[in-house]
This record gives structure tokens, C-alpha cells and sequence, in this order.
């Protein structure tokens, strides 16, 4: 069972629709659906108790930048001692082509450098992840695209990939969040 589910981003107005901030944009996308949340400054972030899909569970999203994202993630897990398994983290992710999601648990890092620190502050990679396909860049440096906003094109599509991640998260979470059936993808216009 899922006990904490984080959402990585960039504090800052200058990165609020950024591809990097895929998962806080996701976060306002669902948040309906989370219902009435109490936030609390701590652990480095904010944080606080919400449901999806008939769970209970705390979200958090950290304050501090990207690259360390493990000192908001490794406070809390600390203090209501959680099992990286109880932890679902949501990311950005460059080795999944746009308007794809994945949810998996464990896997390499692919370079993510909250990935990275949330690695070094739990001490294990084995918490789930619920990665939003960003592509690679195609001219671009990683660290210019990742911090650029999303084309003309690819905006409208955005509430149609978090939709369908939306579905991805709810039916895993709806079924008990079983490791057996993971990895799982979903592109938009498809049933997983």
C-alpha cells in the first residue's frame, strides 16, 4: 500500500510549466480528486494527508530544488518510518517519449538528479515510480530542455496524458498495488 506519494518539481515561477515540472503539473490536474488537503510546512516541503482511488495516504511536495528532492523525501520517510515500497514517487522522465507513462518500481535513475538524491537520503531505489514521459531533446542541452516549457503543440495534449496517467494510478492503486503486474504503460489514445 502506497503511504506517501511525492511530486518532484522546481520551486519558482520561472519553472512552473516546465517539462521538469511534470509532476506538479500533474499534482494540480488530480488534485480535485484528492480531495480537501491541510497543508504543512515541514520536511522541506509541504505536505499533507489526501485520498485517491478509496487509499489514504500523505502527499509532499518538496520545496527544495530538483537535486534535493531526497532531504524533503528522506525527512518524512524518517519520522513516520515508511518503507521505500510505501513511497510512490511521480517525475518527469527524458527516456520516455512524450505522452507516455510508466509506472514501475525500482529501476536505474536515467540520470534524474531528484532521482539521485532520493536514492542517497533513503537509501534504496526501491520505491515506486510514476515516471511522465518528456522525449529527448533533439537540439537542445538536457538541462535547457528539461527547464524550457512545453511546445504550442504538445500543451493541449497535456490533460490528455495526464488522464490517461491519472487511469494508469488509479487502476493499480484500485487493484491493491500489486508488484507482480508491474511495469505498466499507458500512451495516450491507448489502454495500456
Amino acid at each position: 500500500m502506497i503511504r506517501l506519494m511525492v511530486f518532484l518539481g522546481n520551486k519558482g515561477i520561472e519553472y512552473e510549466r516546465t517539462r521538469h515540472n511534470s509532476a506538479w503539473l500533474f499534482f494540480h490536474h488530480i488534485s480535485p480528486e484528492l480531495g480537501p488537503i491541510s497543508w504543512q510546512e515541514k520536511f522541506h516541503g509541504t505536505w499533507g494527508k489526501a485520498s485517491f482511488a478509496s487509499q489514504q495516504m500523505m502527499v509532499l511536495k518538496p520545496s527544495t530544488y530538483m537535486n534535493e528532492s531526497g532531504k524533503s523525501v528522506g525527512a518524512m520517510s524518517r519520522f513516520f518510518s515508511l518503507d521505500p515500497k510505501q513511497i510512490l514517487v511521480v517525475h518527469d522522465d527524458l527516456e520516455l517519449p512524450f505522452l507516455v507513462t510508466r509506472l514501475q518500481l525500482g529501476g536505474g535513475l536515467g540520470g534524474h538528479n531528484g532521482l539521485r538524491s532520493i536514492k542517497e537520503h533513503v537509501g534504496s531505489t526501491d520505491f515506486y515510480r510514476l515516471r511522465i514521459g518528456i522525449g529527448r531533446p533533439v537540439r537542445q542541452t538536457v538541462s535547457s530542455y528539461v527547464l524550457s516549457r512545453f511546445s504550442v503543440e504538445e500543451e493541449p495534449s497535456l490533460s490528455l496524458a495526464f488522464d490517461a496517467a491519472k487511469r494508469l494510478l488509479g487502476d493499480w492503486m484500485g487493484e491493491g498495488c500489486p508488484d507482480r503486474s508491474l511495469p505498466r504503460s499507458i500512451t495516450v489514445g491507448q489502454n495500456r
